[in-house]
């Protein structure tokens, strides 16, 4: 789906009225006298989110679980949380229009909180899936899902924090912060931009009293689609392997090493016969990027590598002795 010019107008139209006073009951008029509205996005990308329930082995009634994406209209492919479905013997989803269908599930990983499911329908409306990587701390998004099991709705926030790890929640975090509102029932529903396009999969919230409080975290829909492509091939996800044990490159250690570089991650350990070593990778060598794409932490790192999928070759730039070398490494 794209948006027109006189939407995206009309969008920052809103934006810039929630930032302006206006005095009570005086309406906001957008371009052509029209009061400015996220509406007409909306109408194009709610049948894309779906509510799924799911019944175990001693369930006699449906349970609300949670919610989903359709990214792939013509072979029926639905994103959810690996959490929505893991227990589940039977899958029901809920379209927009109220159809309910058995799902069938392709795969699922728990690593990365992140299932596929299937669906058989006509007339399915899929998101378009944007870049994650394109995104910047004060983005607005939107929310859609169903919390609460109340049935589908929408909020609307900022991105406010990017790449947040060490939450405990997966094994392989990445998360996109944002303060648009998940509860309970949001898990799996959409992230998306002012585009109307799929940045990311809502996923779990932070609150002390099982609501929302402002601060919630979707996976970004790079590592979702990464991790799809590999349930879609296999079934499930093969991790790949480089070999190294690595830490991050901090202001302190970029001083005392004497690098110029603010970011990456330093190799502390070269596992014996592994893809590092075979590939030359060194002990005190700092990894700057991936395939071109600079690496963030030892965390990011852990991230690629272990969702490029095995017998794939990545390229790493990396400084020795403060000079820049390039290695290219073959994934086990």
């Amino acid at each position: 789906m794209t948006i027109s010019p006189r939407l995206f107008a009309l969008v920052f139209a809103v934006v810039a009225a929630l930032a302006a006073p206006v005095a009570a009951g005086v309406p906001i008029f957008g371009p052509d006298g029209q009061v400015p509205s996220l509406a007409p996005l909306l109408k194009g990308v709610t049948p894309s989110v779906v509510n799924i329930a799911v019944m175990g082995k001693t369930s006699s009634e449906p349970e609300v679980a949670g919610s989903g994406v359709i990214v792939d209209a013509k072979a029926g492919y639905v994103l959810t949380n690996h959490h929505v479905i893991a227990h589940a013997d039977r899958i029901i989803v809920t379209l927009k229009d109220n159809r309910k269908l058995d799902a069938t599930l392709v795969g699922s990983d728990p690593d990365t909180d992140i299932a596929l499911l299937k669906i058989a329908a006509r007339n399915l409306t899929a998101l378009p899936l944007g870049d994650a990587d394109r995104l910047e701390v004060g983005d607005y998004v939107l929310a859609i899902g169903n919390p609460f099991g109340l049935g589908q709705a929408v909020t609307s926030g900022i991105v406010s924090a990017l790449g947040r790890t060490g939450l405990g929640l997966e094994s392989y975090e990445n998360f996109i912060q944002t303060d648009a509102s998940i509860n309970p029932g949001n898990s799996g529903g959409a992230l998306i931009n002012l585009r109307g396009e799929l940045v990311g999969i809502n996923t779990a919230i932070f609150t002390p009293g099982g609501g929302n409080v402002g601060v919630g975290f979707a996976v970004p829909i790079n590592m979702a689609e990464s991790v799809m492509k590999q349930l879609v091939a296999n079934g499930e996800v093969h991790r790949g392997r480089l070999g190294v044990q690595v830490k991050d490159l901090t202001p302190e250690l970029a001083e005392s090493m004497g690098v110029g570089a603010q970011q990456g991650a330093i190799v502390d350990f070269v596992d014996v016969l592994s893809p590092a070593q075979r590939a030359g990778i060194a002990l005190g060598d700092v990894i700057l990027a991936v395939d071109g794409e600079p690496v963030h932490s030892a965390a990011d790192l852990r991230n690629r590598v272990g969702l490029t999928q095995v017998g794939h070759k990545i390229q790493l730039t990396l400084l020795r002795n403060k000079a820049s070398k390039t290695l290219d490494v073959l994934i086990e």
